[in-house]
């Protein structure tokens, strides 16, 4: 395969996408792989925002006039405000078991997330076996990778306490000021803007440049490294040693390539909200309508009504996740399996192995003996 141009990647990443999704095309088929699509690639964030307004204390006299008709004078009257006495927080007191408790909770926590990361890196070494080969079944690449799978799940882990290291030496020198900040703020009341300020400014290059180096080691790992662990058994050395070699090699396309593979995903994820934004308008709408009717027959209802009720509200709260599901699959699938379809063309017209499993060489031809 010869090497691709960044912007032409595109095009043939549409074609192959096309080919394995839709061509034949089975419903069943389409969504498991929809479905293996976006659990391999992942899902955005939400962010929440709040504000809150200060409210000054009043530490002097404050003077009123009232207004006497009859009179026409107008009289000060002199108040003098009550001080409140500070509400103090009664202790927290954790017992033994709650602390025994928490821990194992938390270990729990860990223990279900390290497994859940394991399966899903199984599952991306199995949907790279589709993808190269062009073929449908999950099951042949989650057996013939499992121990690349194992490796690069390790890498990946030692990747990530890292970046937690890293994360943790770059808010160390804000700790402090922070908590500052908490004790000098009056009891129940925000900070002050002025004090923040000071401390948030310096904060946010430092997350630029935190969030900046997740999407490359991300982009490293999965879309170049990913490759060489499947193909060559390669170690993690290994691996960074040849990828880092082809990017000396080709500065400004894998920087065109990165900026295309950051901003493609975010320009097909704002069309797909829009496609999905009537039918999900409808649907929350219908859905709102249903549970409003039911609520309102089933109203002040006891004993068996009551469950009734209860059981109608989970149905159709069942059935209208079930639709956004199905919706999320369908438009989210073709979107996933085209974002990895454009990292393997990418990097497979520089790198032969994977280059020639996208696009198998003819077998050579023998002249016919006289």
């Amino acid at each position: 395969m010869q090497a691709v141009s960044a912007a032409d990647s595109v095009s043939l990443a549409i074609q192959r996408t096309r080919d394995l999704l839709f061509r034949p095309f089975r419903w069943g088929t389409y969504l498991k792989l929809g479905l293996v699509a976006l659990l391999t690639e992942g899902v955005g964030s939400n962010f929440r925002s709040s504000t809150s307004h200060r409210i000054p204390s009043i530490h002097k006299t404050i003077t009123y006039a009232t207004f006497h008709s009859a009179t026409a004078q107008i009289t000060p009257i002199q108040i003098t405000p009550i001080q409140a006495a500070p509400i103090q927080a009664a202790p927290i007191q954790i017992t033994p078991i709650q602390v025994a408790a928490i821990v194992a909770a938390a270990l729990l926590a860990i223990v279900l997330t390290l497994v859940i990361c394991y399966l899903i890196t199984r599952l991306r070494f199995a949907f790279f076996h589709c993808l190269i080969h062009n073929t449908k079944e999950i099951r042949p690449g989650w057996r013939l990778y499992r121990a690349q799978a194992a490796r690069f799940f390790r890498l990946n882990v030692v990747v990530g306490l890292c970046f937690l290291l890293m994360t943790a030496l770059v808010a160390l020198p804000f700790v402090a000021g922070f908590w500052r900040l908490a004790h000098e703020t009056h009891a129940g009341g925000p900070p002050d803007l002025l004090m923040v300020l000071p401390l948030v400014l310096p904060l946010i290059p430092a997350i630029l440049v935190l969030l900046l180096t997740g999407i490359v080691a991300d982009l490293i790992l999965r879309d170049f490294m990913l490759p060489h662990f499947a193909l060559e058994n390669a170690s993690s050395g290994q691996a960074w040693f040849l990828v880092r070699a082809r990017i000396k090699a080709e500065k400004r396309q894998f920087f065109v390539y990165a900026l295309l593979r950051l901003i493609l995903p975010v320009i097909a994820t704002i069309g797909a909200f829009i496609v999905l934004m009537i039918p999900g308008l409808f649907l929350a709408g219908a859905v709102a309508a249903a549970e409003y009717a039911v609520h309102s027959a089933f109203a002040g209802a006891t004993g068996t009504a009551a469950v009734t009720r209860i059981l109608l509200e989970i149905f159709f709260g069942l059935l209208a996740f079930a639709f956004m599901l199905l919706a999320s699959i369908c438009l989210g699938g073709p979107l996933s399996t085209g974002i990895r379809e454009y990292a393997l063309l990418f990097y497979g017209g520089r790198y032969r192995a994977l280059g020639d499993a996208l696009y198998p060489p003819p077998p050579p031809t023998f002249a016919a003996s006289a």
